[in-house]
């Protein structure tokens, strides 16, 4: 175990270029994503990217680190409350407005952060669940946050005074301008020499210390990161749906993102993103199932995860003995 964290740590391309069949699959991933609006309904869609850069940003934690965070729905739903309030209550641009939510996101990432952090396995789990039930009653009883009703009739304005968020197609590339800088700032993060202590931590903790590194510190680090991108995606998605409710609050949430993250593939690039499409397309084309579609639902899941133990992307890039 050791050797494979020093290993780890001396990896060439931890600050390298990036592998030429990942640059290939973002290629694809990009044109797949700029064709869409044109074949599929774009609110769909937009709901879609903003659950995928939440699930990015939780694959962060989980895969990279490999803390099990049962409270992301707390960053998720506070970011929305605060960017719905800014837009609608303030009067203040989108791109400001989303930029507010990230950063309240962020901000309550450092607080639970520097408390939750130097926990580990469940108990840290349970730490997370019990922060995030916080946020959710306290959402319940805040006058601004709407109580049950939450923040209706956001406007979504118009973007950098120019482009009329109000309309659909504008609207879904201003999401996936957002969900693309979303997605390479998290690449770029577990693809340095800080995503390669990230997973030495993961792998072995005590010998990564004893090599120097100080893991609490790049733990804290990683999880305000998941934080603030996991309140990018909710604050986009406030501004998305005009709306910010208790549903991006609740536990329920946070498992979501989990179910997301492990159809797709935990500890992949592209993995979150599929899982999170997936997900989406389910709850969208199964809805009128009613009470039957969480039985459907659960019986897909039990599928994939006994016919893809490692994920829909981890299993394809294990056919292809290449890591995506």
């Amino acid at each position: 175990m050791a050797t494979a964290v020093e290993t780890t740590l001396d990896a060439p391309s931890a600050a390298g270029t990036a592998p030429a069949h990942q640059v290939v699959a973002f290629g694809v991933m990009v044109a797949l994503l700029v064709t869409a609006p044109f074949l599929v309904y774009p609110i769909f869609l937009m709901k879609a990217l903003c659950f995928a850069l939440f699930a990015c940003a939780f694959n962060v934690l989980i895969g990279y680190v490999g803390l099990l965070s049962f409270g992301h729905a707390a960053f998720m739903g506070s970011a929305g409350y605060a960017s719905a309030y800014a837009a609608k209550e303030w009067g203040v641009p989108p791109e400001l407005a989303i930029l507010f939510g990230t950063a309240a996101a962020g901000a309550l990432g450092v607080v639970v952060g520097a408390l939750a952090i130097r926990s580990r396995g469940i108990y840290f789990a349970n730490i997370t669940l019990a922060f995030a039930q916080m946020i959710f009653f306290f959402s319940v009883q805040a006058k601004f946050t709407g109580g049950e009703d939450g923040i209706q009739a956001v406007p979504r304005g118009t973007l950098l005074g120019v482009f009329d968020l109000r309309q659909s197609y504008t609207m879904y590339f201003a999401v996936l301008a957002i969900f693309l800088v979303g997605f390479l700032v998290i690449y770029r993060a577990i693809h340095s020499p800080f995503g390669q202590v990230l997973k030495a931590i993961r792998e072995n903790e005590p010998r990564a210390v004893s090599l120097g590194y100080r893991a609490e510190q790049y733990k804290l680090i990683a999880f305000v990161l998941s934080a603030t991108l996991s309140g990018l995606a909710g604050a986009t998605k406030a501004i998305v749906f005009q709306l910010a409710s208790l549903t991006d609050v609740h536990w329920t949430m946070s498992g979501e993102v989990v179910l997301m993250t492990l159809l797709g593939g935990l500890g992949t690039v592209f993995g979150p993103v599929v899982g999170a499409f997936i997900l989406i397309g389910l709850e969208n084309y199964l809805a009128q199932l009613g009470a039957w579609f969480t039985i459907v639902q659960g019986a897909i899941f039990v599928v994939c995860v006994l016919t893809f133990r490692r994920g829909v992307v981890g299993e394809l890039g294990r056919l292809l003995r290449k890591p995506l």
